[in-house]
């Protein structure tokens, strides 16, 4: 397990939960506002040699990396330490999905006692439901990066073909899991255009949340700037006739 971060103590990571998160390495979107760029490795960030290398050799991360991975023994023996202090793992990226041992690994969190949180960029719907399936996973925060109208752009290609992420939005929404949908807003990529149509896409859904994007060192792409707090708060409206719960993070 390639296991790149660990933040030790979150409130914030897991709804209702005290927990921890590990962040894993690699990546399959290259989106430009990812402030996670350390984590995904070199070809995204190739993508933006003139914007980012340089910010990106020398920042500080936002939470505790190592310039190599952590050994998967070394989080064990913390997690074992911290039963009974913990309730859940936040496990995020980078993109889990991407790793085949992350079965095992679930199952292993599981078996100390924790509950799991999962997120995902939901481009990988058959291992998302085999997860699903065994019950490896508590609750799962997946990304909506954007109206499918705007979907390429946003995930830092020219074409993408949006069936595997509806496959997982389809599976989530369809299944006993706890889940959340999640966009993070930004000025450059989100206008009042997008939200009506990622309402009516995740229609029914039981909550989305709006996420403010901050920007720091390790964004992938500089020059991107947040929305206004009158900004969200509008399309936060135009959303909440197709979903059941939604709300902002980071304002």
């Amino acid at each position: 397990m390639n296991i790149k971060g660990l933040q030790k103590l979150t409130l914030l990571d897991y709804p209702g939960k005290v927990a921890c998160t590990v962040f894993l390495g690699g990546c399959d979107f290259c989106c430009p506002f990812c402030h996670n760029s350390e984590l995904i490795g070199d070809p995204c960030r190739d993508r933006f040699p003139a914007k980012a290398a340089d910010r990106i050799g020398d920042a500080t991360p936002s939470h505790e990396a190592l310039p190599e991975s952590i050994p998967a023994a070394d989080l064990f023996s913390f997690l074992k330490k911290r039963r009974g202090l913990l309730d859940g793992v936040a496990i995020t990226g980078g993109e889990p999905t991407l790793h085949r041992d992350l079965p095992d690994f679930l199952a292993q969190i599981h078996e100390l006692g924790f509950s799991v949180k999962l997120d995902t960029n939901g481009n990988h719907p058959d291992i998302l439901a085999s997860l699903l399936k065994m019950g490896l996973v508590d609750y799962v925060a997946m990304d909506i990066k954007n109206a499918p109208s705007r979907y390429s752009e946003t995930i830092g290609t020219s074409s993408f073909d949006l069936s595997n992420v509806r496959r997982s939005v389809s599976l989530l929404m369809n299944g006993t899991t706890d889940y959340e949908f999640r966009t993070t807003v930004v000025a450059e990529f989100h206008d009042d255009t997008v939200f009506p149509e990622i309402g009516q896409w995740i229609q029914g859904a039981k909550r989305y949340f709006l996420q403010c994007f901050v920007d720091r060192d390790t964004v992938l792409e500089a020059g991107l700037h947040a929305p206004s707090e009158e900004e969200l708060h509008r399309y936060a409206q135009l959303v909440q006739p197709y979903v059941q719960s939604v709300a902002l993070r980071g304002v």
